[in-house]
């Protein structure tokens, strides 16, 4: 009988999809399990073969863990808010929702295919109005709390309130805007509702604030920097500015701590935890306060806040630097350098911060003629701009130590500002920078002769004597902007009062939904795509979204124009899989305690600084409200690696041929660089074409033949075939822009591409589709492929051609089941080899041994070498088939299936328990002698492992090959080692 994948393959699918095979149930008595992949966005281009990695292995190993007994919940939903949904609307005018609907489609169908076990009845969309309700709560309950430090938690805002009222806000200590002024409970009573209102927005865990945000004026929005790379943006390539907008923020930074602190609870790849590490970026040390010198008696002093590690180094400060977006920097410019800083701001204003940060090569910068006083020495201290200065970080302000710090150095040395040595014994040059810890400190009375650290106190210590300073710690963490100037967004439950102040809609009239708009794009006023508008206001007496024509700042107020960004449905998609259909509240109690957290994560590392850190921040808020039993919702990640393509490539030379673009086979490129000859050389035709301009001695001509020549041009991998060779016909139908090119061929006739492994993208042509691998070789193939290709986390190369492999095995099990006349399904009752139960036993070890591990491609190899021993073996026992039917199952569902079936089970192999392993099976009752004549190993003979010494001599002289060799003659001795040789002497 044939093994006809196609048919099994869709049968099994329908009959899981019909019977809800894989639906959790959320009071089951059984352990619970929760295995969760991080969902994906649908974008039109569908799943690429790199795709399911991570999803193969999620698969994996919550099939094991329902075969082990557990109750398994592994759900699947899409983030299907997002940018690239929104930039094809700009294009073609259809609606975002319409191409979101059809990308879900395709995705699930060929999610479908592949044979996941998703619990599809708890499936979440963020764009699905159901969803982002709660979404919109959760920013409602992050507004009305704040972050009490001496609780160290999140607390309700009326708390805050109540204590305002009682005795001010002097002996709140709690996180919030740092320009909060003192006030008594009487004062606070004073207030008008708008000033309150004011004072609490710098409280609010999420609060309105004007802010330093990353402007990509192509996409009109706001973009994190983590949608930036290399300076433009991630979607289309756009150029970034930095721009101060009104925005909503997320308070991050109050729980900046705990999130460091939480990296310890959770088993997470150490990388990941680093990434994690270093952008929250705790360091501890003193806030020093300078003061600008005014240069006539009526101008303002200024005060300069500063973070510094390295508060000892006070007096090798010959400057300070602020960051050109700086709140003083256009206060303390004076008029005869106003002209170069502002040129330089406006420079600046064009390089992200991502690039300002990476970038330590670029020294630039503008004085801005003003001083600053030192807080000991009483010296003015001349105050520039730099951009390697950030407003973000810190203060957005440094005092430069040019002796202490590389940067510092750079821009001194550049700007010829005087390094001071304050440094006992190191010279000022750029070998200065070693170990300060075993420095002596020699420039002032209080410090000189202190190590490093006593130093660092004594420094601290004399700067609270000024009241010029304290000790601090700071994180590099910033708050998170939560503003997008886009359509395609979770709305704000936000509208705005006849004072312009922020008010929150109540939760009973959930959720705020999108409106219609006719355009995508920004109105002509600049505001954000929702100003399109014409039904979006709010009415307090209706308690609905009216017509704009009806605001009278009285009963009905403008609602906000922003939406969300992507970051904030996936925040709490994992809690939210756990009682997805609950109309009333996010989740049950029952069901969050119940499910508790995620039991395995498994998704990209890339996330490292977006998604995972923001989640695990809404989490341990959720923590603090009593809403979740867990602060961190995630107990395992696994960051998968990722499946890279082979990209080709065709060459077009520097040099053309009647304005004909020329390309050349990589073969001939190649053949003239290592013999460092010509092109004409090594193509009659090129020779030809050229002849002419070549016979003038025109060295322009000469066919250069060093790669910087040639521009290499993406080709499409569907027209190369296994041997590298392009169809030029079908290249030229493809790029019409090299339809009258001359192609430069082989002496076969043949083009030959170059070839590169590439992250697999649709940009770069060399994304294979797994919808045409499963039609040819099935999807239990592609499964078994995709882990066999080596581990998980590791990146690794697809190359098509060998998928035959993993196909061949599975046929070859097919058969071990069919081993009846004319491939007809037989197995028998019959009691198995020793063999046979060997075999099965060392793999059910292994097999378990590798799935709790996560070494799945090391269980193909296992597999294969099973299938191989039954198959010598002529194995067809029920005994052995049955539990190797489950063994397989969690990798190859499908073919796993239909043998259980013919096995004669009525239920889906996935209720079967996993297979035990039994050490008995492993266990040798016998050895294998080797029986040698005077040390020469003449011939092996198996005997039982417990017999003695005289047993065993008595067994090995009576064989008849024994016999043969001694011929009649009685041996001197035998010497007999148990359990390991026998040698016959003389």
């Amino acid at each position: 009988m044939q093994y006809n994948f196609n048919e099994i393959e869709a049968k099994w699918q329908k009959y899981w999809a019909d019977k809800q095979t894989f639906k959790a149930e959320n009071n089951s008595d059984k352990e619970k399990f929760y295995v969760l992949d991080m969902f994906p966005y649908p974008s039109g281009a569908g799943l690429h073969v790199g795709h399911p990695l991570g999803y193969i292995a999620s698969d994996i190993y919550a099939r094991y863990k329902r075969h082990k007994g557990y109750n398994v919940l592994h759900p699947q939903g899409y983030d299907s808010f997002g940018l690239p949904a929104e930039q094809y609307a700009i294009q073609t005018g259809q609606h975002p929702a319409i191409t979101t609907e059809e990308n879900i489609k395709t995705y699930r169908r060929q999610l479908d295919q592949l044979g996941f076990s998703f619990d599809w009845s708890r499936e979440v969309r963020t764009s699905d109005p159901k969803y982002y309700k709660w979404t919109q709560w959760i920013f409602i309950q992050l507004f009305n709390s704040w972050y009490n430090k001496t609780t160290d938690k999140a607390e309700d805002i009326t708390s805050l309130i109540s204590v305002f009222e009682k005795e001010g806000n002097a002996g709140v200590d709690a996180v919030c805007d740092d320009d909060i002024a003192v006030f008594s409970a009487e004062e606070w009573k004073a207030y008008s509702s708008k000033e309150q209102q004011d004072i609490l927005l710098k409280y609010r865990l999420t609060y309105l604030a004007e802010s330093e945000v990353n402007w990509c004026p192509a996409l009109g929005t706001v973009l994190a920097n983590d949608e930036i790379v290399n300076g433009v943006s991630e979607r289309g390539g756009h150029p970034v500015i930095r721009k101060k907008m009104t925005q909503w923020s997320m308070r991050i930074t109050a729980y900046a701590q705990r999130l460091l602190d939480g990296l310890e609870k959770v088993d997470w790849p150490q990388p990941l935890k680093d990434s994690q590490t270093n952008w929250i970026g705790r360091s501890e040390g003193a806030s020093v306060t300078f003061y600008t010198v005014p240069s006539t008696p009526e101008e303002e002093s200024f005060p300069i806040e500063v973070f510094t590690t390295r508060p000892d180094t006070i007096f090798g400060v010959s400057f300070m630097t602020l960051a050109p977006e700086h709140e003083l920097v256009s206060k303390i410019t004076t008029p005869e350098q106003k002209a170069a800083v502002e040129a330089y701001i406006e420079a600046t204003a064009k390089r992200s911060e991502r690039e300002r940060m990476a970038d330590v090569k670029t020294i630039s910068g503008a004085f801005t003629g003003a001083y600053a006083e030192h807080p000991f020495t009483k010296e003015p201290v001349p105050i520039w701009i730099g951009d390697y200065v950030l407003a973000g970080y810190g203060t957005g302000a440094v005092m430069s130590v040019p002796c202490g710090d590389q940067r510092d150095y750079d821009f001194a040395k550049h700007f010829n500002i005087p390094i001071p040595n304050i440094f006992e014994g190191v010279d000022i040059s750029e070998e200065a920078f070693a170990d300060k810890e075993k420095t002596i400190i020699a420039n002032s009375d209080f410090l000189n002769g202190l190590p490093y650290k006593k130093a660092v106190k004594r420094a601290i210590f004399e700067l609270e004597k000024l009241g010029q300073g304290e000790g601090k710690v700071n994180y590099r963490l910033r708050d998170a902007v939560f503003s997008r100037q886009r359509y395609w967004g979770e709305p704000f439950p936000v509208y705005y009062d006849a004072d312009g102040m922020p008010q929150m809609i109540a939760e009973e009239h959930l959720p705020i939904k999108l409106p219609e708009v006719d355009k995508y794009l920004p109105t002509e006023t600049g505001e954000p795509p929702l100003g399109n508008a014409t039904v979006w206001a709010w009415d307090t007496e209706k308690n609905e979204v009216v017509a704009n024509d009806n605001i009278n700042n009285t009963t009905v107020f403008p609602l906000e124009l922003n939406t969300m960004p992507g970051w904030a449905g996936s925040s709490q998609y994992f809690n939210r899989y756990m009682d997805p259909h609950n109309e009333d509240e996010i989740f049950s109690q029952e069901a969050i305690n119940y499910w508790q957290d995620v039991d395995l994560y498994i998704g990209g590392s890339e996330h490292a600084t977006g998604h995972l850190l923001y989640s695990r921040f809404w989490q341990k808020f959720m923590f603090d409200k009593g809403l979740v039993p867990k602060d961190e919702f995630a107990k395992k990640l696994i960051n998968q690696g990722m499946i890279t393509g082979t990209s080709a490539f065709v060459y077009v030379w520097s040099q053309k041929y009647q304005d004909k673009p020329v390309v050349v086979s990589k073969s001939l490129i190649e053949k003239a660089i290592s013999n460092n000859g010509f092109l004409f050389d090594y193509s009659k035709e090129l020779d030809s074409m050229f002849s002419d301009s070549k016979s003038k001695g025109d060295g322009r001509t000469q066919g250069e033949t060093s790669w910087e020549h040639f521009n290499p041009i993406h080709v499409d991998v569907s027209l190369v075939n296994a041997s590298d060779e392009l169809d030029v016909n079908a290249f030229k139908e493809w790029r019409s822009e090299y339809a009258e090119a001359v192609f430069i061929t082989e002496e076969d006739g043949t083009f030959k591409v170059g070839r590169e492994v590439e992250k697999m993208s649709k940009s770069k042509y060399n994304v294979v589709n797994p919808d045409a691998i499963c039609e040819e070789y099935g999807a239990d193939s592609l499964r078994l492929y995709e882990m066999f290709l080596g581990p998980l986390e590791q990146s690794k190369p697809w190359n098509t051609a060998g998928i035959t492999g993993a196909h061949g095995f599975l046929k070859k099990m097919w058969r071990l089941y069919h081993s009846g006349a004319n491939g007809a399904f037989e197995v028998s009752e019959d009691e198995p080899s020793k063999d046979s139960w060997k075999t099965l036993h060392k793999t059910i070890k292994k097999v378990e041994e590798d799935i709790e591990n996560f070494s799945f491609n090391t269980s193909v190899s296992t597999f294969m070498i099973c299938v191989n021993e039954l198959s010598s073996q002529k194995c067809n026992s029920r005994a052995v088939l049955e539990p190797l039917a489950i063994l397989v199952s969690p990798y190859a569902p499908h073919i796993a299936e239909e043998l259980w079936e013919k096995l004669g089970h009525s239920e889906s192999i996935a209720t079967a328990p996993f297979p035990e392993f039994e050490e008995k099976y492993l266990v040798e009752s016998t050895k294998e002698y080797p029986i040698s004549f005077n040390g020469k190993m003449r011939f092996k003979l198996e005997l039982p492992l417990d017999l003695g010494k005289e047993d065993i001599e008595a067994a090995v002289m009576a064989h008849e090959k024994t016999q043969q060799q001694l011929q009649g003659r009685t041996p001197k001795k035998v010497i007999v080692v148990p359990g390991k040789i026998v040698n016959i002497v003389g």
